[in-house]
């Protein structure tokens, strides 16, 4: 699980800190946030005090209808020690008690001058970005015509030689030899370069290029989408390869299942153009044209046919 703390929130949406500022490192460790209206009413049985809180006017408002005493007693309550920082929205003003409790407490209290909707869905958009669980998978994944292929299999059997005949082809790289992986929302997973090695590709005898420089920006992104998995493996003479495509395997990476391609490698197969048709079929597929299933149909009509 990527960690998250409340200064980097701050440095994102540039939040003005109030008080509290001895507790700008404490961390968040979950993307949903809390608008604890229950909460400012005394029901603190439920309480979410892992979540950021954000203020907005409608709490603040009702704050203010409180006596001294239920309202020091319910903002205290809320600076608890997991709670990792409060927000309050509309460049509002700050209780007197909340700031008082964040000073004792070492809780950040911060000010956005944002609307509380639209702050609250801006952050938890970023926090569901960067919590999101990741993996790191070797390979390369390239963008071809809009689909996500990652390409794997054991080193030296060729990645990094096809990746970059794809970009000579007018595909763009993303990554080369480590992808890393995050999945941002069920059934979604994004790739994208560790910043070290971004832009570059490997090639053996050849040694480091920056694709970027020698192809220009067009040929490289930073993140796509993944949405196939091409794995490169050498030719077995007595292994069964498919050869109409009507079995999809499917590969698992963190909770989402992705379309599993297995591609014999052997001296004369141009694997660039094999990856490139596989990225169209698969988007004709997608389309609802599936020509192994087409031509089995054709052909089960065919020997229908026959036996009248």
């Amino acid at each position: 699980m990527a960690k998250v703390l409340i200064k980097d929130v701050i440095e994102e949406f540039e939040l003005e800190i109030i008080s509290g500022e001895e507790g700008i490192n404490r961390p968040i460790t979950v993307s949903d946030i809390s608008r604890p209206g229950l909460e400012m009413a005394g029901y603190f049985n439920f309480y979410p005090a892992e979540r950021v809180q954000v203020l907005g006017k409608t709490e603040l408002t009702f704050a203010e209808r409180l006596t001294d005493e239920d309202r020091k007693e319910r903002l205290y309550k809320l600076c608890s020690d997991t709670t990792p920082g409060i927000i309050i929205t509309r460049n509002m003003e700050v209780p007197a008690e909340l700031l008082e409790a964040s000073e004792e407490l070492a809780v950040p209290v911060l000010r956005a001058k944002h609307k509380t909707s639209l702050f609250s869905s801006r952050l938890t958009n970023f926090l569901e970005r960067k919590l999101a669980p990741t993996t790191a998978v070797h390979g390369v994944l390239v963008d071809i015509y809009g689909v996500g292929v990652l390409i794997t299999g054991k080193s030296g059997v060729g990645k990094s030689e096809t990746a970059l005949e794809l970009v000579k082809r007018g595909h763009r790289l993303v990554a080369d030899d480590c992808v890393e992986i995050r999945q941002e929302d069920e059934g979604l997973i994004v790739g994208s370069s560790p910043q070290l090695i971004e832009h570059l590709l490997e090639i053996r005898g050849l040694g480091i290029i920056n694709v970027m420089t020698l192809f220009g920006a067009g040929a490289v992104r930073s993140h796509k989408k993944i949405s196939m998995v091409m794995s490169l493996e050498l030719w077995e003479q007595n292994k069964q390869y498919d050869r109409l495509g009507l079995d999809e395997e499917k590969m698992k990476i963190i909770d989402t299942e992705v379309t599993k391609l297995t591609i014999p490698v052997r001296p004369g197969r141009n694997l660039a153009v094999i990856i490139e048709v596989a990225a169209m079929n698969f988007r004709l597929k997608r389309m609802g044209v599936n020509a192994a299933e087409q031509f089995t149909n054709k052909l089960a009509n065919v020997i229908s046919d026959d036996k009248r």
